[in-house]
């Protein structure tokens, strides 16, 4: 009498070859964390350096402000002191301009460094679950098939 197949079994084999791995779940985790630390560093490290920049851009002008506002002798003194802070305040402007800028592309330096060392960590990653699972799921079918004859 001819063996009949258990198909039960054996697609209950085949599943379990597919086990949920907790590790590579927490490992993806765990990088994505890390990730979100470096990108939030980053971030921050640009915005306390922009905060500096601009109280120090404050401070200047307000000084430049207070030696125009100071009394004249003669009325084209004023004129020269309104001047000579525009073209100061201008100045200062294109410095600190380039300043942010500095601080913008070291940020996007930065970002793309980080991403593309993610992108290759979880191009490995995703590389060893897939193999894994093959693995795994070639090994069920190798029972199963074995069970079957």
């Amino acid at each position: 009498m001819a063996k009949t197949q258990d198909f039960t079994a054996m697609f209950k084999d085949v599943m379990g070859a597919f086990p949920v791995d907790t590790k590579a779940m927490e490992d993806a985790f765990k990088n994505q964390a890390t990730l979100n630390e470096k990108l939030s560093g980053v971030a921050l490290t640009a915005a306390e350096q922009s905060a500096e920049i601009s109280n120090k851009w404050a401070k200047e002008t307000l000084a430049k402000m207070s030696e125009m506002a100071k009394a004249k002798a003669e009325p084209a003194d004023y004129a020269k002191s309104m001047t000579d802070f525009a073209s100061a305040n201008a100045e200062v402007a294109a410095e600190n301009m380039a300043a942010f800028a500095e601080i913008a592309k070291k940020v996007q330096m930065e970002t793309v460094e980080l991403m593309m060392a993610a992108g290759k960590t979880m191009q490995e990653d995703a590389t060893k679950v897939v193999k894994k699972a093959s693995d795994d799921v070639t090994a069920a079918t190798q029972k199963a098939t074995a069970a079957a004859k």
